[in-house]
């Protein structure tokens, strides 16, 4: 090895990447981007007004992840609109609206909803989500009081969109839990044709439910009912003792008739036999 070659050895910088190496990460580097890319191919806005508690907003963890936009009070917004002004429901008729504009949602807390205002959020294509329960730690269990990714995720999991929808919900520890929730009725709502087909799902649904609580309620009185039936009455456990009493006390004077009726014959027996006794010495 020549003198120069061991100088350039010495100036090697151990916290420089080779080039092979550095070409390689350039490439995982293209490559998450690409997944990225994926994740946020169905533009995903919402119009926040700063109601909703910033630590848990769920539309702001998305905002800060980046798979959702901003929207301002006025602006015009031509994919589905989340909105309690719709007429109809989410349905996979949807499927195309949302692939080529897609969805935003309004970003407010339930209680102070009468307050906003709503009339100002300008769009033709407002709709409502069916019947649905919330996973969120906030109404957990609650039917329809969904945040901003429960209400993202379902309407990608209805118009044909699951993947996209699993996406936003593994952002959260909980996310899964939503779907488990719901899986039967996101099975009947995305074999949906429109709008109609949703509601109809939806009130089957709560029928069949309130049917079955009714049912659950009925069992459960019928059971409060044969335990009370098994239940000593004092009423009648008195009636029966003062019954046993008399019968005791009847059985007890019939006994004493008895005695005195046996004595009488053993008497009147041996007075009989003195008679005979008499008569045979006669």
């Amino acid at each position: 090895m020549s003198n120069r070659t061991k100088k350039k050895n010495k100036h090697f910088r151990h916290d420089v990447v080779p080039t092979g190496k550095k070409k390689k990460h350039q490439k995982l580097n293209t490559k998450y981007k690409t997944q990225k890319a994926t994740k946020s191919s169905i533009k995903l806005c919402m119009w926040d007004f700063g109601q909703c508690d910033p630590n848990r907003c769920t539309g702001r963890k998305l905002a800060r992840a980046g798979f959702v936009s901003d929207l301002h009070i006025n602006a015009k917004f031509k994919g589905v609109i989340l909105s309690p002004f719709g007429k109809k429901a989410v349905s996979p008729e949807d499927k195309e609206i949302v692939q080529n504009n897609g969805i935003a949602v309004i970003d407010c807390s339930w209680a102070n909803l009468e307050t906003l205002p709503l009339n100002k959020i300008r769009g033709e294509h407002e709709r409502l989500l069916p019947y649905l329960i919330a996973a969120n730690p906030v109404n957990y269990g609650k039917p329809l009081k969904l945040s901003c990714v429960e209400a993202f995720a379902a309407t990608l999991y209805i118009v044909g969109f699951p993947e996209l929808a699993e996406d936003l919900l593994n952002n959260f520890k909980w996310g899964s839990t939503f779907y488990n929730l719901n899986s039967t009725l996101f099975e009947k709502y995305t074999n949906a044709k429109d709008s109609t087909d949703i509601v109809s799902i939806q009130n089957e649904y709560i029928e069949t439910c309130l049917k079955e609580q009714q049912d659950k309620l009925d069992a459960k009185e019928d059971e409060d009912s044969e335990d009370e039936l098994l239940m000593e009455n004092p009423n009648h456990k008195y009636s029966v003792r003062h019954h046993d009493t008399e019968s005791d006390e009847s059985s007890n004077e019939s006994s004493n008739e008895e005695k005195e009726s046996q004595e009488n014959d053993s008497n009147d027996e041996d007075n009989e036999d003195s008679t005979h006794s008499l008569e045979n010495l006669k």
